[in-house]
């Protein structure tokens, strides 16, 4: 089991990480930061560079604690948090990835969701200094914390569509 945490961990947490930078830079194949505040704005949220930056942030610092297995907890709700929103962006259009999809956003929400309730086992950095275990109620707390500050991140941020004079 802990073979298998440590696995999830390192591996979901880089690709949340990696997400975070292909927003921000032209690494890993984004196309810059430039790039990512049109992203947010033609997705219709407000705040620009700021909000560009908070979310691939946000991607990037969850995902390496998750890898590293520290502050898990607080790691998996921002991680949920700014998934939540990326998931509300894509319901649209169903679950599939092919058809730009909520799938693998949805996949970003349920392994940090399920490594706040399960912990992230014996070989992280939580458990080095002892931190481990959380307290059985951070896990929940995590989960709704982060969904809950995805959706406001949206109900804040996000215009709603405009109609045009022909009621569409």
């Amino acid at each position: 089991m802990t073979t298998g945490l440590l696995l999830l961990r390192v591996i979901v947490g880089l690709l949340i990480a990696g997400h975070g930078v292909q927003k921000l830079s032209h690494r890993l194949g984004g196309r810059g930061l430039r790039a990512g505040v049109r992203e947010f704005r033609d997705d219709g949220f407000r705040g620009g560079v700021l909000t560009a930056l908070a979310a691939g942030g946000g991607r990037i610092g969850s995902g390496l604690l998750l890898a590293l297995g520290l502050l898990t907890p607080p790691a998996a709700t921002a991680a949920v948090g700014v998934m939540t929103v990326a998931l509300t962006v894509k319901w649209r259009h169903g679950p599939w990835v092919r058809n730009d999809g909520y799938e693998y956003p949805l996949v970003l929400i349920v392994v940090p969701a399920a490594l706040a309730v399960s912990g992230p086992g014996t070989w992280s950095l939580d458990a080095a200094p002892g931190l481990l275990p959380w307290p059985a109620w951070t896990g929940s707390l995590a989960v709704a914390a982060g969904v809950g500050s995805g959706l406001l991140a949206r109900a804040v941020l996000h215009r709603p569509a405009r109609r045009t004079a022909a009621g569409g």
